[in-house]
């Protein structure tokens, strides 16, 4: 099979769920990357199915909610302000774009995930975030066994460690929205150390998007209130499955007259 660094591909043992990009080749292993899902794996060739003509999907939107566009004209809106830290620069570019598509305020920091704990007061101090993001990579070791031991995860401790260190920066969950995680993450921990929104529940892969698209949401909705958390994480990949956390309120301002 005539399978490149850079061609698009599945996995016949993965019944070609997820298409993925080749990173690297190195003898008859194959290194990938999620497409979509922010996961890395490896493979034989012999595993895997060439992707052809592939053509990515256009990123979605996130929209006003329709009671709030029949009126909008008469008023300005002053949605929170994002901080995105991602360990992969492609996905932060991908999250980055949504932000400016749906017109929210994002500042994007590529940090290896060892490395956000370290970095975040001074980056919470520095850009005063409504809500800040801390992804990347992560997966559970099921060969390790416990599902409950962090140790037992790629990346959930380091996701742990920068929770904490931005609750020490904050302490209120309604001043500062923390979202983190990434695919399989061990969701009780995240939320235990501080988090509002937090992957995985149920230890699935979840959509580079998914963290951006609540953060979107929450910077979106109006100050002070209610957000429908069912709905919110329904427009998330995988649902509840995938992305869980507490009820909250909106963080936008509204004005008069526009």
């Amino acid at each position: 099979m005539d399978i490149k660094k850079g061609d698009y591909v599945t996995r016949k043992s993965y019944h070609n769920d997820t298409i993925f990009k080749v990173v690297n080749i190195k003898g008859d292993m194959c290194y990938l990357k999620g497409l979509d899902v922010r996961l890395y794996a490896d493979s034989h060739f012999s595993d895997l199915v060439l992707v052809e003509n592939f053509v990515e999907d256009e990123e979605m939107s996130v929209l006003f909610p329709s009671d709030e566009t029949q009126v909008r004209g008469e008023y300005f809106y002053l949605p929170g302000k994002i901080l995105h830290l991602d360990g992969d620069s492609e996905y932060l570019e991908r999250c980055l774009n949504f932000y400016k598509k749906n017109n929210v305020y994002a500042i994007g920091k590529k940090i290896s995930e060892n490395e956000m704990a370290q970095k975040m007061h001074l980056l919470l101090a520095e850009y005063q975030p409504d809500v800040v993001i801390v992804t990347g990579h992560d997966a559970y070791y099921q060969k390790k066994g416990d599902i409950h031991d962090v140790r037992n995860y790629k990346n959930t401790e380091n996701f742990i460690k920068a929770v904490k260190e931005a609750r020490k920066f904050e302490k209120s969950h309604e001043k500062l929205v923390i979202i983190a995680g990434a695919c399989q993450s061990n969701y009780e921990e995240l939320i235990k150390a501080g988090a509002n929104f937090a992957s995985s529940p149920k230890r699935v892969n979840i959509h580079c998007l998914d963290p951006a698209i609540i953060a979107t949401t929450v910077a979106m909705s109006e100050r002070n209130k209610p957000i429908d958390l069912v709905s919110l994480l329904d427009k998330t990949k995988y649902g509840k499955d995938g992305m869980g956390g507490l009820k909250c309120n909106g963080l936008m301002y509204v004005g008069y007259p526009r």
